[in-house]
């Protein structure tokens, strides 16, 4: 076989995680899309990820995104303080992934995480030379609240968090990130340079955009319903809005109680509806049929939720922080408000509601023009490349 038809050969490629099916978060449907768009593209995928509970421990044929995946799930326990966060024993992880690597034989190890997955997999792709990239999902700014650490000891925990990282990074032929942003901002607290943007991509035709006029005024939020994603700062918006004005929270986790509490303190509890976690075609769904998606949260390194809007045709009310102005151009698909104020994220959503026909739909076009920079095929695209070795930045 010729060298040039070598490099266009299938790869077998491990895909390490920390967080995947069936937890659902960014970093985690990334890795799924990732996976299956790359097996559909005839290459042999191995998914590394801890157990979903203990008995699941051991190599299973798992669909994800409609294609059949091998996933290898190592033995894990559950970590006290989070509802559903699932990790290995930090001293079994090299053992264990020894043993898959001897196994698979990869051309490429992806890793999503320095956590636990991606220190093993990374300290033995080192060692036997092994192509290996890292892609970082994480800010520690948004686990610190799980760790059970004093106030006065966070900002310690924060550089040593960052050290930690920067040394598992360093191990990676390639490190990307979700966002120019965020990779700007892994590159100041660490010693990473060229870190490289690579969107985490969706799949735009999964996604249905509606023209016509809204009958209601209805705003939505996707996400974890988590203290990170400042949900009550959207409750305490809708109070300021008119009593036509509802709001969708697609999501579940262990602050909607409390969330639910300040909606009743508050008296806006019969204008939001609390969906928990849903089906895909159910999220789509009500994506489609909403009139504004918001999102209050100050620590996006991209925000998967909000390209899914975009790629449904909605306008968007965002924090103007971290990532979040990379994905809206102000007054053409939607506003920045100043993050953590609901005075001014309910001025910016009212902006949006009250536009004429023409306008709205101006905005509507231009999320689409802006989510199709995202599709997932770009994405896949990109990492072949660097996966065969590329260094050329950007996609």
């Amino acid at each position: 076989m010729k060298s040039g038809d070598q490099k266009l050969r299938p790869l077998r490629i491990i895909i390490g995680c920390d967080t995947f099916k069936p937890n659902i978060n960014g970093a985690a449907r990334f890795a799924e899309r990732l996976a299956a768009e790359l097996v559909r593209r005839g290459h042999e995928v191995y998914v590394v990820a801890p157990s979903a509970s203990r008995s699941e421990v051991g190599k299973f044929t798992e669909t994800v995104e409609g294609i059949d995946l091998i996933v290898h799930r190592l033995p894990s326990v559950r970590y006290s303080v989070h509802e559903w966060l699932r990790f290995v024993w930090p001293w079994r992880i090299n053992g264990l992934v020894s043993e898959i690597i001897d196994e698979v034989r990869p051309d490429v190890i992806h890793f999503q995480s320095h956590i636990v997955v991606g220190r093993g997999l990374s300290k033995v792709a080192r060692a036997r030379n092994i192509r290996l990239v890292a892609t970082n999902h994480i800010m520690a700014e948004n686990i610190i609240e799980f760790i059970p650490i004093p106030k006065f000891m966070r900002k310690i925990f924060l550089a040593w968090a960052w050290q930690d990282a920067d040394k598992i990074l360093a191990r990676a032929d390639v490190v990307t990130t979700p966002t120019e942003r965020a990779a700007k901002m892994l590159e100041n607290v660490t010693r990473q340079r060229s870190v490289r943007a690579i969107s985490c991509g969706i799949k735009l035709a999964d996604y249905t955009a509606d023209f016509t006029e809204r009958a209601e005024k209805r705003i939505v939020f996707v996400g974890r319903v988590t203290h990170e994603k400042q949900i009550h700062v959207l409750v305490r918006a809708l109070k300021k809005l008119p009593d036509s004005v509802c709001l969708d929270i697609v999501g579940c986790g262990a602050q909607t109680e409390e969330l639910q509490q300040l909606a009743q303190q508050l008296g806006v509890s019969s204008r939001i509806v609390w969906h928990g976690a849903v089906s895909n075609a159910q999220l789509r769904s009500t994506l489609t049929r909403s009139s504004v998606f918001a999102i209050a949260s100050t620590a996006e390194l991209q925000s998967i939720a909000t390209l899914e809007a975009m790629a449904s045709g909605l306008p968007i009310v965002a924090a103007n922080a971290m990532a979040l102005p990379h994905l809206v151009t102000e007054g053409e698909n939607g506003f920045l408000f100043e993050p953590r104020c609901a005075t001014d994220l309910a001025h910016k959503i009212t902006r949006v509601l009250e536009q004429d026909s023409a306008s709205f739909t101006k905005m509507q076009r231009a999320s689409l023009a802006t989510a199709a920079k995202h599709d997932i095929d770009l994405t896949v695209s990109a990492f072949e490349r660097i996966y065969r070795g590329d260094t050329t930045p950007g996609l």
